[in-house]
């Protein structure tokens, strides 16, 4: 449907002469068939009166178009997603009465029936462009307007938008309605309705001059008994009293509400005081403190929205970064500062920033502030530039200006723009006008070129080793060779009885390719050099050959978890560079990740890990390291503490990577309660982690599938089941698989995942040879009939990227070279071939 891609230049011309002032759309939830009733009536300002313009729907059937008080004749003016709008007046009224569909690709109106108990669970979700497939809108988000919901439901349903929920009305025959009151000015995207069976647990935040902000916490019936609602609103609190003191603006909406929704896409989505986020953060299994962390992140970022995002809102997609950099700055800053997780810096720096420098590395990469020709665009652009690397450079640049100086930047920028749309510069203007210093070079340097740099020490050491000469290299990629300014500090590490401490440190600034510091001259070398000591800056860094042969050996004796952190990031970016061979990266982690404390970074490393040693390790002996993970695993598993995080963990390396028959034994008898490990919990999760590795390895069978399913026939045992049928090791399970997700749209969007995730087995590598040509052949369609959501679910997880050999690249170019794809289909195989290239090169390594 090409109406539904919305171009930069319509949307410029749109708000160029629209101004709306209203929408009051009714809604009735009631039937149980693929659509529902959606009625819009629309009230806008037109500057330039009989002019022309549209708006947008996506909807099955449409029935009724009247425009002040006109019939339109549907058939003529509804075409390709838009309805065209002609000889508009100064002020308009339209309506339209359509039949919108029930959606089971978590956009739109996603519809959710759980297995359980039967119970009916909807939810909203917008962002970018899919308000319209519930209502006719202005869908961009410069044209903002009041939104009054009317919702006809169940009467025993929980019915939640933007607005306080008022008091249903009875309206016959076991339904209510519900009549919200119009929202404040807010954009289409950020609107919502939730609406079902929902478990509801209520609170209430107290501001310090008394205001009281009304709290929820939404779940599905039957996740109530893992719901910990108290966990989930002290960490909210904490963020309000955090950001109403920051940003020095009173909470913009009436209450505040979190629902967490069954298969949803992303982690969670800023709806006005109606956040959505993804239920696997109601934990109904063990999880470890890295899960915790990772649900305080995101409750706080979605809430930092309410500010930037909700209240002042990006005038077009180019600036989506402002809202999510801003976000996931104020997030990790908030949680390092007024929560229980003060390492929050230390896990940014490990997993975040390592996304970021993992994505500006991609041909696809792009400078933070991008150019969104459309929305085709910006709907593959929510990747580590916009959240990660926008955040890194938010922290340089509080640390420019200072941090006083940025906040009462913030504060004057929420004042000014408040309900309406701003751009980049109004923000830099607020902060040049509260800090004095002049951003436009700044911005250019690090906003507007793409690309990371490299910085590399080079020392030079007597015979008694006095350092005679040090330099720091900066190197930029040939496709974006900017050289930038960097204030980075240097760090010393020597041995000590208390452990590997830093003994010296200088700040500097780095310009150029070269910069010679001359400070430290004449000291001792020591064990360790550490270049963007503190994470300063936003920068790939290199260990020269002595620091880096003592961090294999010795990296676990680090005190602080900041350096420690910052040293693993290093090697985990020089073995994808192939500077580092996996194997020595493999001896590194073995030997480090015992004494690891922190167990954000200990997922990460098996996760790092496990990933080189199945795409970049030297297929020769590819085999023989993955079983030395898995017997340093089991060794980490059994030494570790009774019921604790790390002890979980392993388990779950260990049933990741298990494949000789005395591991895979070991799987099997905690499955069936023959294994006893001491406080090891083998629980709903952790029993499914360990069959889809018995399934993919053909230990486990199809009744070993519905047996565990018997025991958990929940909507996630469903998904883990299809993982599992999917993950066996035979041409007809990877047919029925592949035919499921490629074949039929009738998968949900999380089922659908979980099949991908099965298929793809780094173990079944000449099994999924065959299906490299049916990629090629499948994709052009895929992109063309199905939503984007579902779209990129099948091009990124099917592309064959176990396949690491010359044959798949010459397979991409000519598929690249002869499809025409559309950009945003053409970035994604770009960036998956990217993955293959960087594989082959870092293999090669590995074999010398």
């Amino acid at each position: 449907m090409p109406g539904t891609n919305l171009t930069r230049d319509e949307a410029r011309e749109r708000a160029r002469i629209l101004t709306v002032d209203s929408y009051d759309i009714a809604l009735d939830l009631t039937g149980t068939g693929a659509t529902f009733p959606s009625t819009t009536v629309l009230k806008f300002g037109c500057e330039e009166p009989g002019a022309t313009t549209f708006v947008d729907l996506v909807a099955p059937e449409v029935h009724e178009i009247t425009l002040n008080g006109k019939a339109l004749d549907v058939a003529s003016v509804y075409a390709d997603s838009r309805i065209a709008l002609t000889d508009l007046a100064a002020t308009n009224e339209l309506r339209v009465v359509a039949s919108c569909a029930y959606m089971n690709t978590g956009e739109g109106l996603h519809r959710f029936v759980d297995p359980v108990d039967g119970k009916t669970y909807l939810y909203t979700q917008f962002e970018v462009p899919d308000a319209r497939r519930v209502f006719a809108t202005f869908e961009q988000p410069d044209l903002k307007g009041t939104f009054a919901f009317t919702v006809t439901a169940p009467s025993d349903w929980e019915v939640v938008s933007c607005s306080p929920t008022p008091e249903p009305e009875p309206a016959g025959d076991g339904a209510s309605v519900w009549a919200f009151e119009p929202t404040p000015r807010i954009s289409t995207y950020i609107t919502a309705i939730v609406a079902g069976h929902y478990h509801a647990v209520r609170d209430s935040y107290t501001a310090a001059d008394g205001t009281v902000v009304p709290l929820g916490v939404f779940c599905r019936s039957s996740l109530a008994p893992y719901l910990d609602a108290d966990n989930i609103f002290d960490v909210t609190k904490q963020g309000f009293d955090y950001f109403l003191e920051q940003f020095d603006f009173p909470y913009p909406f009436g209450k505040y509400d979190q629902l967490f929704v069954p298969e949803y896409n992303a982690g969670a989505m800023e709806n006005a005081g109606c956040v959505t986020i993804l239920e696997d953060y109601v934990f109904r299994s063990k999880v470890t403190d890295t899960s915790y962390e990772t649900r305080a992140e995101t409750i706080l970022h979605e809430l930092a929205h309410m500010w930037f995002g909700d209240l002042v809102t990006m005038q077009w997609w180019d600036d989506l970064w402002l809202n999510e950099s801003f976000a996931t700055y104020a997030s990790v800053r908030c949680q390092a500062e007024v929560t229980r997780w003060s390492h929050a810096w230390a896990t940014f720096g490990n997993r975040m920033k390592t996304w970021a420098y993992r994505q500006d590395q991609l041909p696809s990469t792009h400078p933070i502030f991008a150019d969104i020709r459309d929305l085709e665009d910006v709907e593959v652009n929510f990747d580590g530039i916009t959240y990660a690397k926008g955040a890194s450079v938010l922290k340089q640049l509080v640390a420019y200006v200072g941090s006083d100086n940025f906040f009462a930047g913030v504060r004057s920028y929420f004042k000014k723009h408040a309900w309406g749309n701003s751009r980049l510069a109004d923000l830099l203007g607020a902060l040049e006008e509260t800090s004095g210093r002049d951003l436009k070079a700044w911005s250019r340097e690090w906003l507007e070129t793409a690309g990371v740099n490299t910085l590399r020490p080079a020392i030079e050491t007597s015979s008694d080793g006095v350092i005679t000469s040090f330099a720091v290299l900066q190197e930029a990629p040939d496709a974006w060779p900017t050289l930038r300014s960097h204030r980075i500090a240097i760090g010393f590490y020597d041995r000590t009885d208390e452990g590997l401490v830093r003994t010296h440190r200088i700040e500097l600034d780095v310009t150029g390719a070269r910069t010679e510091v001359e400070a430290l001259v004449g000291r001792a070398r020591p064990d360790v050099v550490l270049l963007n000591d503190d994470d300063l800056t936003y920068t790939k860094i290199r260990l020269d050959e002595d620091s880096l042969a003592f961090v294999i050996e010795s990296i676990g004796e680090f005190v602080d978890p900041l350096p420690r952190a910052l040293c693993w990031a290093a090697t985990w970016d020089m073995t994808r560079d192939a500077e580092m061979a996996t194997r020595d990266y493999l001896k590194l982690v073995l030997s480090g990740a015992g004494s690891e404390k922190d167990i954000n970074i200990v997922q990460s490393l098996q996760r790092q890990l496990t990933t080189a040693l199945e795409l970049y390790a030297d297929p020769a002996h590819r085999e023989r390291s993955i079983a030395e993970l898995a017997v340093a695993a089991e060794r980490f598993l059994r030494a570790a503490e009774p019921g604790g995080d790390h002890q979980l963990a392993w388990a779950r390396c260990l049933a990741s990577v298990a494949a000789r028959p005395d591991h895979l034994a070991i799987l099997r008898g905690l499955l069936d309660g023959t294994e006893k490990i001491q406080g090891l919990a083998v629980d709903a999760d952790l029993r499914w982690a360990l069959l889809l590795r018995l399934s993919a390895t053909g230990v486990a069978g199809d009744a070993d599938v519905a047996a565990e399913l018997e025991r958990d026939g929940t909507a996630a045992g469903q998904r883990h089941a299809a993982a599992c049928r999917a993950a066996r090791p035979s041409t007809a399970a990877k047919d029925e698989a592949w035919a499921s997700v490629v074949n039929s749209d009738s998968l949900p969007n999380a089922t659908q995942a979980a099949v991908i995730g099965g298929f793809g087995q780094p173990a079944q590598r000449e099994l999924l040879a065959a299906y490299t040509d049916r990629y090629f052949a499948a994709i052009a369609d895929v992109w063309a009939e199905r939503t984007n959501e579902i779209a990129q679910q099948i091009v990124i997880g099917l592309y064959p990227t176990l396949q690491v050999d010359q044959d798949t690249l010459d397979r991409t170019d000519a598929w690249l070279a002869s499809a025409g794809p559309a950009a945003g289909l053409r970035r994604l195989v770009v960036e998956s071939r990217d993955g293959v290239a960087r594989s082959l090169r870092a293999q090669a390594r590995d074999a010398r």
